[in-house]
């Protein structure tokens, strides 16, 4: 059939579907003889109910459902047959100008943009590079040993210091009244941690055990405790116990006790520069993708199909919904949230979706099955028991989905940067860690 595709506004466009009556009562009578033969009234034996009586009880609901079944497959028709790369679902409304014997509706919906990328010579990307250092190493067995350290009391007499972990009563109050979350009886915190606030640990740090002290302490104004933001509170703080770190030797006991089978310190050091140079690998391509990424979309032009700008808000929407709920907060489900505090992201996610979609598609660069194989094993390869991961991955769809995205993710990128000019730039471990 010819198909007349009306252009309303950039990616909106229309079409008028005809569908002859005749067809339609046809379904609705065979789809009612074949509901009468099972149906059960009162009064009635199964398969012997009249079916006028069945036409009256369930004709509106089955005229509705062949009604949205033949509109929405003459829609599907008709936009194979004009070529049109519909997004999202179309709005279908009655059209009063039909010819006799037939009936008219309007399908109001938008196509998929044009994506044209410009040539990605002109952008330039950062990419960034890091290495593994003896320091690196050097502090992740600090904090392992921190995690592994034992404490034992001080004498009565010792003023606390930091790396002592101390047991203290105190209360605090704001213009001399107690408030919310300021009182507490044998709370242990670690000195010099940053656990609690400066003033606390400044206050706390010299006390010998069962002295007591007054000090203020002025709450930050972003302080997550609202009620107490940017006030000044008096605490009085009793110092009831303190214990002094000991932390185990840099050993083959403690080599041991983190998993290495030959007990030995050179052992524990190679583990620990293989999973923080399998980590640095890890970081460096997120940071290096975005850059990428970010290049990438400078040099596209293309129109947003507002329904997938919906349906992407509608998602992050349901997302924070979700995350509420997950903190306990009563009444997630129904949370007033505003889906424009989402909108940029929204917006850069489809934009970032299309235009990567169309250079996968007129560069070859969808993921190959011996990538996704490879990647599948690079995952496996930090657990204990590989083959089990790799069956893990293999045996659910929706998982493998997942890993075939990320490599074309990977595929794209390394494409980006084989076509921009590149600047290569070395980063300290703590910064890209995001360590100080």
């Amino acid at each position: 059939m010819a198909v007349t595709v009306e252009t309303l506004e950039k990616l909106e466009r229309k079409i008028t579907l005809t569908l002859p009556v005749g067809v339609i009562q046809t379904e609705v009578d065979s789809r009612l003889r074949k509901l009468a033969r099972t149906v059960k009234m009162d009064g009635f034996r199964p398969g012997k109910v009249p079916m006028n009586v069945v036409a009256q009880r369930y004709g509106y609901s089955v005229h509705y459902e062949v009604m949205n079944d033949k509109v929405g497959e003459a829609f599907s028709q008709a936009a194979n047959e004009a070529k049109l790369r519909v997004a999202g679902q179309p709005k279908i409304s009655e059209n009063e100008t039909a010819p006799e014997g037939q009936v008219a509706f309007d399908a109001i919906f938008e196509v998929f943009p044009e994506v044209k990328i410009a040539d990605l010579a002109g952008a330039e990307v950062e990419k960034l590079t890091a290495d593994v250092t003896d320091e690196a190493i050097d502090k992740t067995i600090e904090i392992l040993r921190k995690q592994r350290r034992t404490f034992a009391q001080r004498a009565q007499d010792t003023a606390a210091q930091d790396t002592d972990r101390v047991t203290v009563d105190f209360e605090g109050k704001i213009d001399g009244e107690p408030f919310a979350g300021g009182k507490a009886s044998d709370f242990q915190f670690i000195l010099g941690d940053g656990q609690m606030l400066k003033e606390f640990e400044d206050a706390t740090r010299g006390m010998k055990s069962g002295e007591s002290k007054t000090f203020p302490l002025a709450f930050p104004a972003d302080y997550h405790g609202k009620d107490v933001a940017g006030k000044t509170a008096d605490f009085l703080v009793t110092l009831k116990k303190l214990e002094a770190a000991n932390l185990p030797e840099v050993d083959g006991a403690l080599a041991k006790s983190l998993g290495i089978a030959d007990g030995t310190v050179e052992a524990l050091r190679a583990d620990i520069r293989k999973n923080l140079e399998r980590e640095v690998k890890h970081r460096l391509l997120a940071r290096n993708k975005q850059a990428a990424m970010d290049a990438l979309v400078a040099k596209a032009e293309l129109d947003l199909p507002k329904s997938s700008v919906q349906a992407e808000l509608d998602r992050m929407v349901e997302s924070a919904r979700a995350d509420l709920k997950q903190r306990g907060i009563k009444d997630a489900d129904k949370a007033p949230i505003p889906d424009d505090i989402f909108r940029p992201q929204a917006e850069r996610r489809v934009r970032l979706g299309l235009v990567v979609a169309e250079l996968v598609r007129s560069n070859d660069l969808a993921a190959k099955p011996e990538q996704i194989k490879a990647h599948v094993e690079e995952l496996a390869a930090s657990y204990e028991k590989p083959a089990d991961v790799i069956r893990w991955y293999y045996g659910d769809n929706r998982r493998m989905a997942e890993v075939e995205a990320v490599v074309i993710e990977n595929n794209v990128t390394e494409y980006i940067l084989s076509k921009v000019k590149v600047t290569d730039k070395s980063v300290s471990f703590d910064e890209l860690m995001g360590q100080n």
